[in-house]
């Protein structure tokens, strides 16, 4: 399941997190939108508690919209301590956007083990 955010919850739940956050600028009417939903939760559960996954109607927060300068959907946004680091839109397939996602994966699932390490280290020499 994806959390739906929206204006009122996004500063919390995205720009807030203590992990990085996918967000899927989404609409109802969007074809692609629903054609690469599956792949987005088999990376949520492939990432599990390493990277959020949340879904944002484009349509019902036009603020959020105009913020990030959506030019097409669906755009994601992976966004780490309220910075974006990783902008993707305007894919031309699963197969695009399946690459992406495991380019993601890899570096903030390795990051988020390298500093899993160094913190542990830190708490054992402390």
């Amino acid at each position: 399941m994806v959390l739906s955010v929206s204006e009122r919850t996004f500063t919390q739940e995205v720009l807030e997190s203590p992990i990085p956050v996918l967000v899927n600028f989404e609409a109802p009417w969007c074809g692609l939108c629903r054609i690469i939903h599956p792949l987005l939760l088999q990376f949520k559960s492939q990432c599990g508690d390493q990277i959020k996954l949340v879904g944002v109607n484009a349509d019902e927060n036009f603020k959020l919209s105009n913020t990030y300068r959506l030019k097409s959907l669906p755009t994601l946004l992976l966004v780490e301590n309220g910075i974006v680091r990783h902008r993707l839109e305007g894919f031309r397939g699963r197969d695009d956007l399946r690459m992406a996602l495991e380019e993601i994966k890899l570096t903030y699932t390795n990051h988020s083990k390298i500093y899993s390490q160094t913190a542990d280290l830190e708490c054992r020499t402390a």
